[in-house]
């Protein structure tokens, strides 16, 4: 019985076995398929994406997958080879264009509230009245206020495109009601020449913190200004400068350089060499120059010291740049986004590459200034490991040399006279910061009487702002004691001096008061006379 009923599912069973065989031997089919289109595609990474979007298990987006997939392809190449997605691209292309859209005021994050610093001069908010010291309390009606507010947020209510408008509300000290504002956005100028100023009646400072787009005009208006002041002599600043538009640069250091003197070259696997030499047009070419740099200079700024120095033009102090020699060029993409590939390394006139070495990968290579701090060389030019040890010889036969960065010819270590455990807590906490804005919102009507650092100085011999601080920083929990006042008191003072006559007159006034403890720059000034000689050895350390 139990037989006969056996007999009567057979046909059901061969049938449903001969339906999933017919099903995975079309799978595998499909499969075999796939692996066959794989071998004879010579684009692997095509293949491979034709694979997933016929085969894989799961539902994928091929686009977001090739997004995420080309930077780490990239990662294999050197550091600055990079990719900028299309949603990036618009603060790129601002950063190195100079102007984004936007309202016109600097602004800082106080006690959870927006408060106007400065306001940009004939910008949109200039125009309707908003003054510094107003606080940002609505963007379009909503609250911009509160507890972990952040400046991320803040610019992506205030930023848009130029002609677009944006309502905000005001509180103004002394008004109980908000003042509104509807304000046209307009392209705020991003400057990369920072401040220019006579330090003394013979020698002028200008600071350039990047090289875009208008950086070349900016940089001659400012030196034009201090020129027709009666300067001999000129100190660039070009510490903490990361680079930029190689054309700027090039354009900056032209101006001196006699005729013919070589600035800078290029070379690559793919590039024929491309040289660029100096055509006897610059203005300052009777000038003494010194030039300003450190860990964190690179790339353009590298470039400028290179051809200062390897010309024998003029001194450069500081400590060893950071070492970027890769010229990178910007492809973009149908979609708006763009890759920056490097396709050359770029050459002093010695001949020296100043890049410094990334074989042991993009972590290794970013973490080279920590390891530079590690082992001394923030301290003393002797701990300096030079990776290229090749000698190059400028015009005039000093020794220079490649492969990390430019190394200045008058060494000066990291300044940490002054430095204390009650200066680190005030440090670490912001509170010189704080203060000085607070003091300059506090006292906005008398400061705004003074035009000039001098002015500001001659107030400061009158008014004990370090005693006020003091006590500041004690109600935030930061108690003083003798010792440390007296090791920190100087570079506490003149911190928030200068910082409080920045927040009035801006970089004019604070550049001429940070001066007053700024090691390097002082260094600089007492070098700016001496002249060039061949018997100088290639480090000169303080």
């Amino acid at each position: 019985m139990k037989n006969t009923k056996f007999s009567v599912y057979i046909p059901v069973l061969l049938a449903i076995f001969l339906v999933a065989g017919i099903l995975i031997g079309n799978r595998l089919t499909r499969n075999s398929g796939s692996a066959l289109s794989l071998r004879s595609k010579s684009n692997k990474m095509e293949a491979i994406l034709d694979l997933i979007q016929n085969a894989y298990v799961d539902s994928i987006s091929t686009d977001t997958l090739v997004e995420k997939t080309i930077p780490q392809l990239l990662k294999n190449l050197d550091p600055h080879t990079a990719y900028i997605p299309a949603k990036d691209m618009v603060g790129v292309e601002e950063e190195m264009r100079g102007n984004f859209g936007g309202i016109g005021v600097q602004f800082s994050i106080q006690n959870d509230t927006v408060m106007v610093v400065d306001v940009i001069s004939g910008g949109p908010s200039s125009k309707l009245g908003i003054l510094p010291g107003d606080r940002i309390v609505t963007v379009n009606d909503t609250l911009l206020a509160g507890k972990g507010l952040k400046n991320e947020k803040v610019l992506s209510k205030l930023r848009g495109e130029k002609g677009s408008k944006v309502n905000v509300g005001i509180k103004r000290k002394g008004f109980k009601e908000l003042f509104d504002f509807e304000i046209t956005r307009g392209d705020i100028p991003i400057y990369s020449v920072d401040v220019s100023y006579m330090i003394d009646s013979t020698t002028g400072y200008i600071k350039v913190s990047r090289f875009g787009e208008h950086t070349y005009q900016e940089f001659m208006e400012g030196i034009k200004r201090i020129d027709q002041q009666g300067m001999k002599n000129v100190i660039v600043d070009l510490r903490g400068n990361p680079g930029g538009y190689l054309n700027a640069v090039i354009r900056m250091v032209n101006e001196f350089l006699d005729k013919g003197e070589l600035i800078v070259y290029t070379e690559g696997n793919s590039q024929a060499r491309k040289t660029f030499q100096a055509d006897s047009r610059g203005a300052y070419r009777d000038k003494g120059i010194v030039v300003l740099i450190d860990d964190f200079s690179a790339s353009a700024s590298e470039i400028f010291a290179g051809a200062i120095q390897d010309n024998d033009r003029g001194w450069i102090v500081g400590r060893r740049s950071f070492g970027k020699g890769l010229v990178q060029e910007q492809i973009p993409f149908n979609d708006g986004s763009a890759v920056r590939l490097t396709v050359a390394r770029y050459y002093t006139p010695s001949g020296r590459c100043i890049q410094k070495p990334y074989n042991k990968g993009n972590d290794e290579y970013y973490k080279d200034i920590m390891d530079r701090a590690i082992h001394g060389e923030f301290q003393t030019a002797d701990s300096i490991r030079y990776s290229d040890t090749v000698k190059y010889r400028t015009l005039s036969g000093r020794i220079v040399h490649g492969g990390g960065g430019i190394m200045p010819d008058f060494f000066v270590p990291a300044d940490t006279l002054g430095y204390s455990e009650y200066y680190s807590k005030i440090t670490q906490k912001g509170l010189v910061y704080q203060f000085a804005l607070d003091y300059a919102d506090s006292n906005r009507k008398e400061l705004s009487k003074l035009t000039t650092s001098d002015e500001f100085e001659t107030y400061f011999q009158k008014t004990s702002v370090l005693n006020l601080f003091v006590d500041f920083a004690d109600k935030k929990g930061v108690k003083s004691n003798q010792a440390d006042l007296k090791t920190s008191s100087k570079i506490i003072d003149n911190q928030i001096k200068a910082y409080i006559a920045r927040n009035i007159i801006g970089e004019q006034g604070f550049y001429p008061i940070i001066k007053n403890i700024d090691k390097t720059l002082l260094e600089a000034i007492g070098k700016i006379k001496i002249p060039i000689h061949q018997n100088l050895t290639t480090v000169v350390t303080k």
